[in-house]
Parts: C-alpha cells; sequence; structure tokens
C-alpha cells in the first residue's frame, strides 16, 4: 500500500505501538500527547503481561456482588455517588453482559487479543532499547483458603477454555514457594510461563525514543479539533498547530470518548479510577507477580520497588485523589504482608477507560479515516502492541474478519 502520513493521538502502549507498527510499514508517523509519553493508566497499571485476563468484570453475579460491595466501606468497588445520573446508561448496558451466553463471548474474544501477549510485547522491543523493561515470570492467585478458590470456579473455567491449567498449592507449601506471604493466605494458585513489565513509566519512554530512532516523530500537543473533507479526516488540529494527514489512529485512552465525539461517534465509555500504592526499598519482595484475591488487587515487584495496584472506583475524571480506595488498599496490603517494613511510598490514581462490554474498540470508525484503539479497561499494557498492530494491519488493508467483536462502531 502506498504510504500515508498518519498522526496518532495518545502516546499510552496502544498510540505507541500503533505508531511504531505504522512506521515499520513505511508510513510517516507524528505521535501526539498532551501530557508525553506514558503520562497516564500505561504509568500507573499493575504492570501485569495478563494473557490470563480473560475473564471479563461483568461475569454473572456481578450485580449482586456489586451491590454488597458499593454499600461496604471495605470493598475494593466504590461509586462517585454525584456521577450516578451519567454512569446509569453505562451501568445498564453493562449488566445486560453479565449473562453467561454474553460472558463466554467476551471471554473467547479476549483471549482473541490477549492470548500471546508476551510475544506481541517481545516482537514490539526485539533488538531495541525497550526489550530491557520485559520479564518473564510466573503469576500467582493468593487465596485465603481452598475454599476460596473453588469459590472462584466459574472463572478458572473460563481460563481452562482459553488454555490456562492452574497448579493448586495449600498449606505449608505456600509461604515455601512464596516466603513473603502472611498466614492470611493459605492457599496459593500458579500459572507459569508468563511475564511482566519491570517499570511501565521507564518502558513507555523508551518506547518513544524507539518510535524516533526509526523515523517517527514525537511531539507534545493537544488534539482540540479535526478537519473533514467529504467525510474523511485531513488533519488533526492541535493546541499548537494544525497536523495534514491521510489517516488518523485515536488511542488517547479516557480522553478518547470527547475526541471521538468530535467525528459525530458516540462511545459508551466511562472512568473506572484505579489506583496504586509502590513501596520504595521494601524489607521484601516477592518470587512473582501475585493477584490478591482477598482484597482485589494485584503485587508486581518493580526496579523501583513493590507496586501494589487495584481498587475500582466508578466516576469522573477529576484529579482529586481518592482517600478512600487508598487506605483501604493500604489496609489490604499490611493485612497479607504482615512484615513488610519500607523507606516511602508513592501514591497514583489513574483513569481506565471501560466499555460496558469489557472489550476495547479496534477499527475504523465509520469511513473518517480515524482508526479506534482504545477502550482497554484493565488489560491496556497486556493487550497494546497486538492492538497496535491489528490498527496498522487495517490500515494497510490486511482486515481481520475475526476481528467483528471489537469493531468500533458496535455502540451505533
Amino acid at each position: 500500500m502506498q504510504a500515508q502520513n498518519i498522526v496518532v493521538v495518545g502516546a499510552g502502549i496502544c498510540g505507541l505501538s500503533a505508531a511504531i507498527w505504522l512506521r515499520r510499514a513505511g508510513h510517516t508517523v507524528t505521535l501526539i500527547d498532551r501530557d508525553g509519553p506514558g503520562a497516564g493508566a500505561s504509568y500507573g497499571n499493575a504492570g501485569l503481561l495478563a494473557e490470563w485476563a480473560v475473564v471479563p468484570v461483568s461475569e454473572p453475579g456481578i450485580a449482586w456482588t456489586g451491590l454488597k460491595y458499593l454499600v461496604s466501606r471495605d470493598a475494593p468497588l466504590s461509586l462517585q455517588w454525584s456521577q450516578l445520573p451519567r454512569l446509569a446508561p453505562w451501568l445498564a448496558q453493562f449488566l445486560r453482559n453479565s449473562t453467561d451466553t454474553r460472558t463466554r463471548r467476551i471471554s473467547s474474544a479476549l483471549s482473541h487479543l490477549l492470548h500471546d501477549s508476551v510475544d506481541q510485547h517481545r516482537a514490539l522491543t526485539r533488538g531495541t532499547r525497550a526489550e530491557r523493561c520485559i520479564a518473564s515470570s510466573d503469576i500467582g492467585w493468593a487465596y485465603p483458603n481452598r475454599a476460596a478458590y473453588h469459590a472462584d470456579a466459574y472463572s478458572w473455567e473460563l481460563r481452562r477454555i482459553a488454555g490456562y491449567t492452574p497448579e493448586v498449592n495449600d498449606g505449608p507449601e505456600v509461604q515455601e514457594i512464596e516466603p513473603m506471604l502472611g498466614p492470611a493466605t493459605t492457599c496459593l494458585v500458579r500459572l507459569k510461563g508468563h511475564g511482566h513489565i519491570t517499570n511501565p513509566g521507564a518502558y513507555m519512554a523508551d518506547l518513544a525514543r524507539v518510535l524516533e530512532d526509526e523515523g517517527g516523530t514525537v511531539r507534545r500537543a493537544e488534539m482540540r479539533d479535526v478537519t473533514m473533507v467529504d467525510g474523511r479526516i485531513t488533519q488533526v488540529l492541535t493546541d499548537e498547530r494544525p497536523l495534514p494527514c491521510d489517516t488518523a489512529v485515536l488511542a488517547a485512552g479516557i480522553w478518547s470518548e470527547p475526541l471521538a465525539r468530535k467525528l459525530g461517534v458516540r462511545v459508551p465509555l466511562v472512568a473506572e479510577r484505579g489506583f496504586h500504592l509502590e513501596f520504595q526499598n521494601p524489607s521484601q519482595m516477592p518470587t512473582m507477580p501475585m493477584m490478591m484475591t482477598s482484597g482485589k488487587f494485584a503485587v508486581n515487584p518493580m526496579q523501583l520497588g513493590l507496586r501494589c495496584a487495584g481498587m475500582v472506583e466508578l466516576g469522573g475524571t477529576s484529579e482529586k485523589m481518592s482517600r478512600g480506595p487508598l487506605n483501604l488498599l493500604a489496609r489490604n496490603v499490611a493485612r497479607v504482608f504482615p512484615d513488610l517494613r519500607y523507606d516511602s511510598v508513592e501514591e497514583w490514581m489513574g483513569y481506565r477507560p471501560s466499555t460496558p462490554d469489557s472489550l476495547p474498540l479496534i477499527g475504523e470508525m465509520g469511513a473518517s479515516g480515524v482508526f479506534a484503539a482504545f477502550g482497554h479497561q484493565h488489560i491496556g499494557l497486556t493487550g497494546g502492541p497486538k492492538t497496535g498492530r491489528w490498527v496498522a494491519d487495517m490500515i494497510d488493508g490486511r482486515g481481520n474478519a475475526e476481528l467483528h467483536t471489537f469493531d468500533a462502531n458496535r455502540f451505533g
């Protein structure tokens, strides 16, 4: 296909991946972001390459579970009640996707996107400065007891369908495998042969430099509007100057929704406010990343410390930090790691861009020449490189009929 002039909006993992694959295909690529590479959720995530994350949040029973969470002060889900009128239509669609039939369909689509995530990250970075941030590791699920593991049978059924068979350990074996775990954990489930990112912020910065090393342009600028001629994009208008283009990629995370509206596309996207605590100079480090099922947070040993990330607060994009989820996360960390000591702790809050069917939007929006690559909820880091490669293939005319479940126009 003839080389094009392409503007990519958003320098998180999806935008960076799309920009690099498009540049490698011979296109002229300009990547823009108002805050610079990896400034949002791509920086603050748990760092897991979660190929196994095939269980959508909207699994059967979520209505009852969510209601119990919302009336508890010690639950991993909370709601900014002032945002409820705006969230209500999204929540209604979300609950319609919680049937067994829809959950299994969504799980199958997630598996298609995620099953080779580690390989996709390595293909994106092979031979570049960015590959230093990718580590091979097992992944563990810490349960209070074996009964709690059995109560999670539906999730493990979906993972088994996707090809993941767990190794279950309990009793004294738990602390032999993972000495950092305290007595609150008596069952540890492992999947072997996965991976994680050791420093998400540095990884995004490295990927931006890879793009520049390979001839692309990275510019700190904010998209304000677009110019359309006969229904197709011809310019991205920024706070600096217009950027002419033949095609554009919209990969701005939660900020994609107002930008999509400028194209006449309405997307049911809400912010799941997520949090992390990163403990500097910790007295202990786990041998592998883990999912703490009691408290619903992830643990990852990183270059700069121990990162514990999770919680969901449905709400808006206010920059005001919510203390409730952070305080709860701190209490949960102290409970499962009772001997942990550290010098200081970084607190972070960001916005997961979430659709009501737990699937991202990937592909051209109408016939606008603008391709969506956003809405990844909890799996942006995991699915970003493959999303970027799929979008680059689409722009080069290599469609994929199997991607209909990610159709960027599926909400009308």
